[in-house]
């Protein structure tokens, strides 16, 4: 199986001026040399074969968004080598954009105001599809979807979750051997999420595509992913298969409970009590994190009964945040 993405000790640094405050600094920062170096990504690292499905996670700020930025040709790393399908990326903008496909931020590559097949009609003149792979692709799409509905359908009217479908359609219309997603499920009902997983999945296995994720949902990593990368304040933490990252974090849940009374000063008197665990407050919420191997959540719940009143209760996996968290503080096995 080939590479088709190689990252080689990638580094991206940003000038970024240090700025005064008020009129009077604002003026001064016109003709001020006092800059800072940001290092967005740092000395990252990674090979993606064809036909991967890579979930590439962080919290906000990470550098997953310029580490993407750079692979698509948007911008060029400050040192250290990208190929993505034999092009670097930055020198060859053409050639790479023939060779990927895009959906970040919910920015529509849709025409606002057209039908979605007119959309589709021009994708194929500005990608020059031919007309039998155009035709093949659409029947594809009927095969996985309900399209019919949305073809004469201005993309303005559509619901949300519509349009990413739609957009998700758009980028593998030209049949590319890589596509970006960034967080294609934000935003949308548990319906519509798997709709999308299931396209998402069908698409790769049809065409071999490779797929390169971003997202805070771990239930898209789940349903689609078997590797994940993980990256922090620039820096690569963690790339392993699945199967690794559960066996690392899968112990750790979140008990979230809704009591009478103050939380904080709940939070703190639990803590003090349940020493072993994590415990935090905000305005809704009293979160206790527990490592299911050393304490079973219906345990610590059972405890917490006992001395207060608990009118509402969640138990959630642990967030890509904590998983971070915990893979920088206790490092990976």
């Amino acid at each position: 199986m080939s590479s088709v993405i190689e990252i080689k000790n990638v580094t991206k640094e940003f000038k970024v001026l240090n700025r005064r405050e008020g009129l009077k600094g604002s003026i001064q920062d016109l003709f001020s040399r006092d800059y800072k170096i940001v290092r967005a990504v740092d000395n990252i690292s990674m090979q993606v074969q064809q036909g991967e499905i890579v979930g590439y996670l962080g919290p906000n700020g990470a550098g997953k968004s310029t580490t993407i930025k750079m692979m698509t040709g948007v911008l060029e790393p400050t040192s250290g080598e990208i190929l993505v399908s034999g092009n670097v990326p930055y020198e060859n903008r053409t050639r790479n954009a023939q060779q990927i496909g895009v959906v970040f931020g919910q920015r529509s590559q849709l025409w606002w105001a057209l039908p979605l097949i007119e959309s589709y009609r021009l994708l194929k003149e500005i990608y020059c599809i031919p007309d039998a792979d155009y035709t093949h692709m659409l029947e594809l799409y009927r095969s996985l979807v309900d399209l019919e509905p949305l073809l004469h359908k201005p993309v303005r009217q559509m619901s949300l979750g519509q349009r990413t479908l739609s957009d998700i359609l758009a980028a593998f219309l030209h049949n590319p051997k890589i596509v970006f997603l960034d967080e294609p499920t934000i935003g949308l009902d548990v319906s519509m999420k798997a709709k999308i997983r299931t396209l998402i999945q069908a698409l790769n296995q049809e065409k071999h595509t490779t797929v390169i994720l971003t997202t805070h949902d771990m239930g898209d990593v789940d349903a689609l992913c078997r590797r994940v990368v993980i990256i922090d304040k620039g820096k690569m933490l963690y790339d392993n298969d699945m199967e690794h990252l559960k066996g690392f974090f899968g112990s750790y849940r979140t008990l979230k409970l809704r009591t009478d009374g103050d939380h904080a000063a709940q939070a703190a008197a639990m803590q003090k009590m349940l020493p072993e665990l994590k415990v935090s407050a905000d305005t809704e919420w009293i979160s206790v994190l527990v490592d299911e191997s050393r304490a079973h959540v219906i345990d610590v719940l059972a405890q917490l009964q006992k001395q207060y009143t608990i009118r509402d209760m969640q138990l959630q996996e642990i967030s890509t945040e904590e998983i971070i968290k915990k893979i920088y503080e206790e490092g990976v096995q």
